[in-house]
């Protein structure tokens, strides 16, 4: 992970942490309204059955001249994402604004290649300020390759297609066969980089023959 993605992610947890302290108790919602007290936050918006995708145009830099200017004229872009969640609560009309997913969402990432992983999560906050994810409760990753990675918590920062958590986590590789237990990790979004912080130490699964 090179200095300017960490100086990226320093910077979007920082933003992340202080935005979840400013809008949400523990577990993540809006301060109630009481006698003397913070006024309740109400959204602006509710949709139900909420789709987002996100897309993004190459980089007119890295391809011919003659072919970037019929590029720029078009602007072709590609599927990185799509967020799915069967009810949305929307706060974008906030200083800081953001979009909860109070009954869990579905996170579909693709790489280069068009090969989907699926994140899922009980609980989930969009900050559109920062294009940071804010995951909780029973988040699992399932990598196109049956890779999976199990924590309490996990931020998403679409800007630099880099994730991360400080929780606890269970990462399961069928490709070497092993189960690997940590604590703090961050990876790149098609898991090519990944950086566990602490690991508690590694579990082979044995397969089971046939005599």
């Amino acid at each position: 992970m090179n200095t300017n993605k960490i100086q990226q992610t320093l910077k979007s947890i920082a933003i992340t942490g202080v935005a979840a302290i400013l809008f949400f108790s523990c577990n993540g919602v809006a301060p109630s309204k009481t006698a003397g007290g913070p006024t309740e936050v109400a959204p602006q918006g509710i949709a139900e059955n909420f789709v987002l995708y996100y897309t993004e145009t190459p980089d007119l830099a890295e391809i011919p001249m003659e072919v970037a200017m019929g590029a720029a004229l078009k602007k072709p872009a590609h599927l990185t994402a799509i967020l799915r969640s069967e009810l949305s609560e929307d706060f974008q009309h906030l200083n800081f604004p953001y979009r909860t997913f109070p009954n869990g969402l579905v996170l579909e990432v693709f790489d280069a290649n068009g090969q989907k992983s699926v994140i899922t999560s009980d609980y989930g906050i969009v900050y559109s300020a920062t294009n940071v994810i804010d995951l909780r409760g029973n988040v699992v990753i399932t990598t196109h390759e049956g890779r999976v990675l199990k924590t309490p918590q996990l931020y998403y920062d679409k800007t630099s297609e880099w994730v991360f958590t400080s929780e606890k986590f269970t990462y399961i590789n069928p490709e070497d066969q092993t189960v690997m237990d940590g604590k703090g990790m961050d990876f790149s979004r098609d898991f090519s980089k990944l950086n566990a912080h602490k690991t508690f130490g590694f579990v082979t699964i044995k397969e089971e023959t046939n005599d």
